[in-house]
């Protein structure tokens, strides 16, 4: 295996990772936000309201994208297994 093919793999990965992790990390992002402006401009300092939304819309976010990002996982092991071979040799 030489160093470009190597650095191409990992940038792969790396790519995959990006995407499996964006719909649930934007989605927590964009409510804490809203969560934190509503807080300011009512007054209301309290973090547990923060989370608990935080985690509800995290669960909900992999509730509705969980088969896309579970399918993008595994077809991207599958192929990765079946390069195997043209990797080593």
């Amino acid at each position: 295996m030489t160093p470009e093919v190597a650095l191409g793999e990992i940038a792969r990965g790396l790519q995959l990772a990006l995407t499996l992790g964006a719909p649930p990390l934007l989605a927590v992002l964009a409510v804490g936000v809203i969560v934190g402006i509503l807080q300011a401009a009512t007054q209301i300092n309290e973090p547990t309201i923060a989370f608990v939304v935080k985690a509800i819309t995290l669960i909900a976010t992999l509730a509705l994208t969980g088969h896309f990002l579970l399918g993008r996982l595994v077809s991207f092991t599958a192929e990765l297994f079946q390069r195997i071979p043209h990797l080593i040799g």
